[in-house]
């Protein structure tokens, strides 16, 4: 092969190891920013109440209510725990933290 000519299809032979890896890298690190933790179940009056202690916005539906905040002290979706009436509450978290609790979950994250 003379050099300076291209061969159709030498660009995706060359590099598809590297394209392979970046793509499951990306793939995987968004697994790896959050995570479903399952907690108590809690009310609707419950978590309204535990919401507002944490500035967070509280929402409900015909089946489900939930809170959501930034994970730093205003609403956001973030950081959010999510219940179904009679049904253990969904904590959802960024990093690898593990909250006991719904205000663990969306209470500021305090780094020791």
């Amino acid at each position: 092969m003379p050099s300076g000519r291209r061969v159709p299809g030498e660009f995706a032979l060359r590099y598809w190891p590297a394209l392979l890896v970046l793509s499951g890298t990306l793939a995987f690190s968004g697994v790896a920013l959050a995570r479903d933790i399952h907690i108590k179940k809690m009310s609707t009056a419950d978590l309204k109440q535990v919401c507002e202690k944490v500035n967070g916005s509280f929402t409900q539906g015909p089946k489900r209510y939930g809170c959501g905040t930034d994970c730093k002290g205003k609403p956001g979706t973030e950081c959010i725990v999510t219940c179904e009436s009679g049904r253990r509450c969904i904590a959802q978290v960024i990093g690898a933290r593990v909250p006991h609790t719904a205000e663990q979950a969306l209470a500021p994250h305090k780094r020791h």
